[in-house]
């Protein structure tokens, strides 16, 4: 089992979240037909720190595994995993089930950025 670093994955849990917040606040969000659905204001910080907290247990669990131990070996783990995942999924979803392509394009810069982002970290940090 390969030691994951605590301090890259709180690293990177804080930058997706910086990076999404500043990405969102430029670009603004889509909203789908009905606009987005209405939560309580403390919802919206707490649910997104822990989904940006799985992801970068995941990036930095597979930079670990993969033995990823510079910064270009992040960049192009975050960008072989934004490939193999984000893009597939947004391409599917444009094709298969009419998502506005805006939607898919905002979507995938934000995945694209945070994966990057981690990945580097990651890479740094191994």
């Amino acid at each position: 089992m390969p030691d994951v670093s605590l301090g890259a994955v709180a690293a990177g849990t804080v930058a997706a979240f910086v990076i999404g917040f500043v990405y969102y606040g430029i670009v603004g969000a889509p909203a789908g037909p009905a606009g987005p659905p209405r939560r309580p204001a403390w919802q919206l910080p707490v649910v997104e720190l822990a989904r940006n907290l799985v992801l970068a247990a995941v990036v930095v669990g597979v930079a670990a595994a993969a033995d990823v131990s510079s910064a270009g070996g992040g960049l192009l783990l975050g960008l072989a995993l934004w490939v193999g995942f984000p893009l597939v999924l947004w391409t599917g979803a444009l094709f298969h089930e009419g998502v506005p392509p805006r939607t898919a394009l905002v979507h995938g810069g934000d995945w694209l950025l945070k994966l990057l982002a981690i990945g580097l970290i990651a890479g740094v940090a191994g």
